[in-house]
């Protein structure tokens, strides 16, 4: 049979060529990659004219990706298409009009809030969880129309549960794991789990070892069991990978990350004081390369060939084709 799609629904790696031809190596059709953590509108543009750069410079291996029929493109050319994803709402700041103007410069994933309360709902690290605001809603309504995925991977119960039933279409949680496997404050409950798999919405899994089970330590098998768990609560059909991949950068940028210019203090996340930067990545999921690995996992684990291709990137196409463009 042919080889399935191979989808990563979330990278923030330090960009270089050797990145982008490991992205070959590993046979992925196409890649999430976050342009902003904490950055206004302003600082999201220069972002994407980075990555615009990128695209020019390394038009043989990558290219600016838009739509499902993109990444069956970059299958056909043997490149990657790379899509442009936001981890926060401030690039939009507080004009509701920016969400259709980054949709037009590519960006197809935004989350409603990282880490924190934002205007738009709260983070899984805040005390109390308000749901989502009153721009929040307005917010959803405008992302559904033009065709901008609500990601809710940093989000607090409450808030991720009202997004699932004010969105009329699909949301994912690009880049999370089951808190029944680990209890890390940033994976997810089997009861926003149920309603996310209830709304059609895809879960990604994450390889970040503070997401992990052991974490770093965490075996190929224990994460293909959490895998097949998900799918049992959920469908095979709504299930993918997120990595969270952080590669080649340097530990400064957790800072960044955790942080950004709002407080000076430092925020641990799910690290502690003694281990504030990257944890080593697990010894079967080094980088893009390691994806064939994944998918021997999975079949171990039960995963049907189908299901397997599906969890790879299948799943992922078919949500892409389904909720990049305006709503019909």
């Amino acid at each position: 049979m042919p080889q399935s799609y191979r989808i990563d629904c979330l990278q923030y790696a330090n960009w270089s060529e050797k990145l982008f031809s490991q992205m070959r190596e590993g046979g992925l059709d196409a890649v999430h990659v976050t342009i902003a953590y904490h950055e206004d509108f302003r600082a999201t543009a220069a972002n994407v004219a980075d990555w615009n750069l990128r695209f020019q410079r390394h038009s043989d291996l990558i290219f600016k990706g838009r739509t499902g029929d993109d990444v069956r493109r970059a299958r056909e050319t043997g490149r990657t298409a790379i899509f442009l994803g936001l981890q926060t709402p401030a690039p939009i700041e507080a004009d509701i009009g920016l969400i259709e103007v980054l949709h037009e410069m590519g960006v197809r994933f935004m989350q409603l809030t990282y880490n924190n309360q934002s205007l738009l709902a709260t983070g899984c690290y805040e005390a109390e969880d308000s749901g989502i605001t009153r721009m929040g809603r307005q917010t959803i309504a405008e992302m559904n129309r033009i065709g901008l995925v609500v990601d809710m991977s940093h989000s607090a119960d409450r808030s991720t549960l009202e997004a699932i039933e004010i969105s009329q279409r699909p949301i994912a949680i690009t880049h999370a794991n089951l808190s029944s496997w680990h209890p890390a404050r940033r994976n997810k409950s089997d009861e926003v789990l149920r309603a996310l798999a209830q709304s059609g919405g895809m879960l990604g899994f994450s390889l970040y070892p503070h997401h992990l089970k052991d974490g770093s330590n965490c075996t190929l098998d224990s994460f293909c069991e959490m895998a097949a768990r998900a799918a049992d609560l959920m469908g095979p059909e709504l299930i993918g990978i997120g990595s969270d991949l952080c590669q080649d950068q340097p530990d400064s940028v957790v800072e960044w990350m955790r942080v950004g210019r709002w407080t000076r203090e430092m925020d641990y996340g799910e690290g502690s004081a003694s281990a504030a930067g990257f944890p080593p990545q697990p010894k079967w999921f080094q980088d893009s390369r390691d994806f064939a690995g994944i998918e021997a996992g999975l079949r171990r684990a039960g995963f049907s060939d189908t299901e397997a291709a599906g969890v790879m990137g299948d799943n992922w196409l078919r949500f892409f084709d389904e909720n990049f463009g305006p709503a019909t």
